[in-house]
């Protein structure tokens, strides 16, 4: 049977099957969020007794930490300087770490969520507040301005200093310009914008870098994270549209959970995913995604959330791939 592949011409992919070396007797649960460092090292953020694994390119295991110290894993983003920032979701913070565990900075208060209303559904938040109700995502901008998705529990972009001091935030609850419902995951171009998922709109808005609304971009479903490679691609991870699943409300009909590529205008070059998310190549919950410096792409899934407890796959699908860039 030949390897999956997805592309044409100068943008082909194709999957690395077998590729996580993980150790014998561990697993994954959920793999909300992948990443890579400069030396293209790969960091494995998942809820499971190990949540920070990393591996060699080629899938070989270096190690792991965090053991203990993380009640939700969420989200991953790594800089220039190789810090690696982990946003926990279960605990109400982002924090930056060395590539070898020891940490930096802490943003959010740990255990303590902001008041917004929140009582454990999407559409429960009834305003806005500061950092942080269940955030999601953090990434960098130029300067070393940090923003921060605070999403779950809340409906803002927080934007901080390179000390971590909150210099201010926008959003509010809500489906109009500047509004979110649920903002996931986040990117800051080198210009400064900041584009932001706001999954359960169906679609990303793009901010000024102190915040100010500039414009949506649609034709997705539930998108829930991006990031953008050199060459200024935006690579766009959708999850799937089911009876109980979120979005079915508007939907009304399955969608696949699929892997979108578009230029630095908007326009499509790749999209790929199918109804059988089991398949290789396929996805049951796209949640994060990351492309080296190589041009491979990296799919983290939370697949038993989003597949195995509703029934839709079996215990044991996949949660992570590797798409190597031909």
């Amino acid at each position: 049977m030949s390897a999956f592949r997805a592309g044409s011409g100068s943008l082909r992919y194709e999957l690395v099957e077998n590729w996580e070396q993980l150790p014998a007797g561990w697993e994954h649960g959920d793999v909300p969020a992948t990443a890579t460092d400069s030396e293209g090292r790969v960091y494995v953020f998942a809820r499971s007794a190990h949540p920070l694994t990393v591996y060699s390119r080629d899938g070989a295991f270096l190690g792991s930490w965090g053991e203990g110290e993380f009640p939700h894993p969420h989200g991953i983003y790594i800089d220039p300087q190789d810090r690696v920032f982990l946003v926990d979701d279960g605990d109400h913070t982002a924090r930056a770490y060395t590539r070898e565990g020891r940490r930096l900075l802490t943003l959010g208060n740990p255990g303590v969520p902001s008041n917004t209303g929140y009582s454990g559904s999407t559409d429960s938040v009834q305003n806005s507040a500061g950092p942080f109700n269940r955030p999601t995502n953090v990434v960098l901008g130029p300067g070393g301005t940090l923003y921060a998705a605070d999403g779950y529990g809340n409906a803002c972009v927080h934007q901080f200093d390179s000390a971590g001091q909150l210099l201010g935030s926008w959003g509010t609850p809500g489906s109009q310009p500047g509004q979110f419902r649920l903002p996931h995951g986040l990117w800051v171009l080198p210009t400064g914008e900041v584009l932001v998922c706001d999954r359960e709109n169906d679609r990303i808005q793009t901010f000024g870098p102190d915040g100010a609304y500039r414009s949506e971009w649609t034709g997705f479903h539930r998108p829930a994270d991006l990031c953008v490679d050199a060459a200024g691609r935006i690579y766009v991870a959708e999850l799937a549209i089911a009876e109980k699943l979120e979005g079915w409300d508007r939907w009304h009909r399955r969608l696949p959970a699929q892997v979108s590529i578009f230029d630095a205008e908007h326009n499509l070059l790749l999209r790929w995913g199918t109804e059988d998310g089991a398949a290789p190549g396929s996805f049951v919950a796209p949640h994060d995604i990351w492309v080296d410096n190589q041009g491979a792409i990296y799919v983290a899934e939370v697949t038993y959330t989003g597949g195995i407890r509703h029934g839709y796959y079996p215990a044991g699908t996949h949660a992570l791939q590797k798409f190597a860039r031909l």
